[in-house]
């Protein structure tokens, strides 16, 4: 059975994923926010709480977590969505906040478990198909999620061992994407209309 490491695993595709590994009796290693208290006592679950948007604090944290295990399958899935609304609205400081996690918590985390870890298989960065599609509203998820397709092109390159993969699982159902059905209007930012069409997969 395959070792995993998850990230954002409080909800949604992260929290979907983890059942999936433990039912398929796999371990899972998770860091996320918070612990689900339907996993607190799988013999196969391991978790470390983190907030992934503390990037200059992640890889002396998590060191001793991730030191000398071996992954077979690591998924960088904690992201945030951000305000949808126009960038010329949008501040600095707010996609300074997306790229944090979505980009910059994936670069040092994946400098952590190349300097670290025993062994890692593969790393599959969460992606979207807003990283090439630039709608209108979606300009730091946007920037966020194309930047990360880049990071893990880069390090493909330069960390030959391991097989980078970034994937856009397309739309399912999430606290990310219930924000967008219940607060975005779509008349404003017409991508939103895709989101609420129904029915689409369960990641929760």
């Amino acid at each position: 059975m395959a070792n995993i490491l998850i990230t954002g695993v409080g909800s949604g595709l992260g929290e979907a994923l983890v059942d999936a590994y433990l039912q398929n009796g796999d371990t899972v290693h998770a860091i996320g926010q918070k612990l689900l208290p339907k996993f607190d006592h799988h013999l196969h679950f391991f978790f470390f709480p983190y907030d992934m948007s503390e990037t200059f604090m992640l890889q002396s944290t998590l060191t001793e977590f991730l030191s000398q295990r071996s992954f077979d399958i690591v998924i960088l899935n904690a992201g945030v969505l951000g305000e949808i609304q126009t960038l010329s609205n949008t501040d600095l400081s707010d996609i300074q906040k997306v790229m944090d996690v979505n980009v910059w918590a994936n670069k040092e985390l994946i400098d952590t478990l190349s300097k670290h870890a025993q062994f890692v298989g593969q790393i599959i960065g969460i992606s979207s198909g807003a990283a090439v599609n630039g709608s209108k509203g979606w300009g730091a998820y946007s920037l966020s999620k194309s930047a990360l397709n880049m990071l893990l092109n880069v390090y493909a390159k330069e960390l030959p061992n391991i097989h980078f993969t970034a994937l856009a699982p397309g739309i399912i159902k999430t606290p990310m994407t219930d924000h967008i059905i219940k607060e975005v209007n779509d008349q404003d930012f017409p991508l939103c209309k895709n989101v609420k069409r129904k029915p689409y997969p369960n990641g929760s």
